[in-house]
């Protein structure tokens, strides 16, 4: 089960890694609230032509828990990409890296507050570890850059994002009991609904910027691997594991942004980059060896 884990998380901060640097590529082809709601319509459609079976079979358990399914795409899905897409167009990427890598370290918080579910020593060393493997991606290797950052509005969108998805994560030990097509179809359903009173807000400003060809591209990346494949994966691993050790990945994300955007913008990989990963996948190593013995979700 642990190496399952482990493999969903993976993949899913590889997706996310990448819809951040979809995010980024989006500015000027496709306005956030558009991107919003475009990638939930997107992926509606798959899970209609997909998934729809499934989800007739738990349209009793889906309809008991409807407000709960809903706000968990609305919170989860819509609120979080919303305000990371927002973010992008005044913060730099370095700065968005270093605000997302506080989202385990509110999971564990949250989780010790509302639960009273403590990390182990070794998950707040694993943390710390992995922290540094993300300052130092953020850095490029000199720490002393980090002096230099400028804190913007985009940096308030991007804690607020932080706190909004450490939120989701914990509140998934509260899902019902349902298979994934039917959480993720209802939740996506929550996440359109929620979308589309932005994307009106949006357009009455006259700050709508429809898809052209990159932003179409990003839509449908957008709607495909971030949007369901990813959620269907991290909630996979948050039952298997825990929250608390699933939330540890999250830190793998500027990771494999990196090294996305080495092969997708032909950024060069640097050796800082490759110390980077190793801190992360090192600290994640420390706190998955110290874990609690006792299951925590």
């Amino acid at each position: 089960m642990n190496s399952r884990a482990y493999f969903y998380l993976c993949i899913t901060a590889l997706f996310w890694g990448a819809n951040s640097v979809a995010g980024k590529l989006a500015v000027g082809h496709v306005s956030p609230m558009v991107l919003t709601t475009y990638r939930w319509i997107v992926a509606l459609l798959i899970i209609l032509a997909f998934l729809l079976p499934q989800v007739k079979r738990d349209w009793p358990i889906i309809r008991r828990h409807w407000l709960q399914l809903l706000l968990y795409g609305a919170v989860g899905f819509t609120a979080f990409n919303a305000l990371l897409y927002t973010a992008l167009g005044y913060t730099s990427a370095i700065n968005a890296v270093i605000e997302q890598a506080g989202i385990p370290m509110l999971i564990f918080v949250f989780n010790f507050v509302l639960f009273r579910i403590q990390a182990s020593l070794a998950q707040v060393l694993g943390f710390s570890v992995t922290l540094i493997g993300v300052l130092i991606t953020a850095s490029h290797g000199d720490f002393s850059a980090l002096a230099e950052l400028e804190f913007n509005f985009g940096d308030a969108l991007m804690l607020l994002a932080g706190i909004v998805y450490a939120a989701y994560t914990v509140a998934l030990r509260w899902k019902p009991d349902l298979q994934w097509q039917g959480l993720i179809a209802a939740s996506a359903f929550g996440a359109l609904l929620s979308a589309i009173p932005l994307f009106f807000w949006e357009l009455s400003r006259g700050a709508a910027i429809f898809p052209d060809t990159t932003g179409w591209a990003v839509v449908l990346y957008a709607g495909i691997f971030p949007s369901l494949l990813s959620q269907v994966l991290y909630v996979r691993g948050v039952e298997m594991i825990g929250a608390n050790r699933a939330g540890l990945f999250i830190n793998a994300i500027p990771i494999f942004g990196t090294i996305l955007s080495v092969l997708l913008i032909g950024e060069t990989l640097h050796l800082f980059h490759v110390i980077a990963l190793l801190f992360v996948l090192g600290g994640i190593a420390i706190a998955e060896w110290g874990r609690p013995k006792e299951k925590t979700a």
